[in-house]
């Protein structure tokens, strides 16, 4: 075998898909700003306790680990970045005030999300401590979508759901409360047959509901069914509701679905979650949600909601980058030709020296003019290139 084959998904990202990435980061993270949104910058890797604090077992199954020659204990390569900005948020910072970070970078999966994913997401988010009200999970949705519409994406269809659904179902019943990662996992897969089955010794009541839930998808109408079919429960009550305001309040900005069965992501979630998706992509390229209980793991209980997305799936949709229009310099030492390439280079223009004996060749670029001197052989002028 070659020496130079990478692992499988896993890749080298090349420069005009660098590019697009780089571009994507910068545009977002300038957006988070004029939010009002603080960039924080977590480890690549912790102690295994503390990055799997809060986490769900999908965490603990997508993180990779090894042991720290240092001081002998388990490391964790980081899965997901939001229970690292719930213990900045937490123990860092110990805000009293609602808080808005931000965070951008690399993590690691041990297998792939989905079929073309890579194991080595760029993952880019954004995420609202101190504020248990719906409008934190309003800025969050309409962040998100904000995020894909700067980069290109008119049509869009968010997905909304309320784990706070399912959790009002349990309660009700305690054999079924300790089957909770089990009835999620059938959930997920809209196992019918499945759910008959693990659910045939709960109460009429709470069997009924779950086997309801597989079938509760569709537009905002959704919610009216589930009103009919699902119990009167304080707990279902308070989630459809707020599905409902949260679903109106991207009327005109996405297509708006309901699904009551979506439960995917990393299970620290506590209340509305959504999932956007995007033409050429089957995975949602976004999640998001609340998960008010990470940071009470952290020993500080603070409300807390945010959305994350990665770059490098997002830019592998966007046509290819334009290349970008440069000018072509000779190698040299004089002053006076330093003196314009700089010029040149502060007003925001790509530069290219051409090293002695080599021709230029890059994807990123096109030069598409020349610096040469004029006919009097004093001054630098630039020349158009036919």
């Amino acid at each position: 075998m070659p020496n130079w084959l990478l692992p499988e998904y896993i890749a080298d990202v090349l420069p005009s898909e660098a590019r697009k990435i780089e571009e994507l980061r910068r545009l977002m993270l300038d957006n988070f700003r004029l939010y009002g949104y603080e960039l924080v910058m977590p480890p690549l890797l912790e102690y295994v306790e503390s990055l799997m604090t809060g986490a769900g077992a999908d965490t603990d199954l997508r993180t990779f680990k090894l042991v720290d020659q240092i001081s002998g204990r388990m490391l964790g390569l980081r899965a997901d970045m939001t229970t690292q900005v719930a213990r900045i948020d937490a123990h860092l910072l110990n805000r009293a005030t609602v808080t808005r970070l931000c965070y951008a970078g690399s993590v690691l999966h041990t297998r792939p999300s989905g079929l073309h994913a890579t194991r080595e997401p760029f993952q880019i988010g954004a995420e609202i401590y101190g504020h248990a009200g719906l409008e934190a999970d309003a800025e969050i949705q309409e962040l998100a979508l904000a995020s894909l519409a700067l980069a290109g994406f008119a049509d869009v269809r968010l997905d909304l759901t309320h784990v706070g659904v399912l959790h009002a179902i349990l309660a009700q019943d305690a054999a079924a409360k300790k089957d909770y990662e089990a009835i999620v996992a059938l959930l997920r897969g809209k196992d019918v047959p499945g759910l008959q089955q693990q659910s045939a010794q709960y109460n009429e009541t709470t069997r009924a509901a779950l086997l309801a839930l597989p079938s509760l998808y569709g537009d905002v109408d959704v919610l009216k069914r589930a009103r009919e079919v699902l119990p009167a429960l304080p707990g279902i009550t308070h989630a459809l509701a707020e599905l409902a305001a949260l679903a109106a309040s991207a009327i005109g900005r996405a297509e708006v679905a309901i699904d009551l069965a979506d439960l995917r992501g990393y299970q620290y979630e506590s209340g509305a979650m959504f999932a956007l998706y995007v033409p050429g992509l089957p995975n949602a390229v976004a999640r998001g949600g609340r998960y008010d209980h990470v940071g009470e793991a952290f020993g500080r209980a603070r409300p807390a909601t945010g959305f994350s997305l990665d770059l490098r799936e997002l830019a592998r949709l966007l046509p290819t980058a334009e290349r970008k229009h440069s000018i072509r310099a000779p190698w040299g030492n004089a002053p006076e030709l330093k003196e314009k390439i700089a010029e040149l280079r502060k007003c925001g223009e790509v530069v290219i020296q051409s090293l002695p004996g080599h021709n230029d060749e890059q994807d990123e670029f096109e030069c598409d003019r020349a610096l040469v001197l004029d006919e009097s052989g004093s001054n630098w002028i630039l020349k158009n290139l036919g």
